[in-house]
């Protein structure tokens, strides 16, 4: 079976939202997929896709082809990913000077 990872359109006439599909070549573009791995809504700007790179990956490491548009929506996004700041550890400390937790009376 020849699987691809390419776009399913959704949404309304002159409103296009696509989700990112792993499906078999031969099945139409809006017809039966294996996996739904993410989204993209090319009328919104800046950041207008969402989508799961480890399972994108997983899925190319199998042999599935992505379409032109996904391929570069996944560099995009391991771009961005990498962009990214790590998040900082967050101290396990108690803040002093804090409220009393909610739901305790004070005599």
């Amino acid at each position: 079976m020849a699987v691809s990872i390419r776009l399913r359109r959704e949404g309304t006439k002159n409103r296009p939202y696509y989700r990112v599909v792993v499906a078999d070549s031969r099945s139409p573009r809006d017809g039966k997929f294996i996996e739904i791995i993410g989204t993209y809504d090319p009328k919104q700007t800046g950041q207008n896709s969402s989508f799961n790179v480890e399972r994108a990956e997983y899925w190319i490491s199998k042999g599935a082809q992505p379409s032109d548009t996904v391929r570069s929506l996944i560099k995009k996004q391991k771009k961005m990913v990498a962009d990214e700041p790590a998040p900082e550890a967050e101290s396990s400390e108690p803040v002093e000077g804090g409220s009393p937790p909610s739901g305790t009376a004070e005599s």
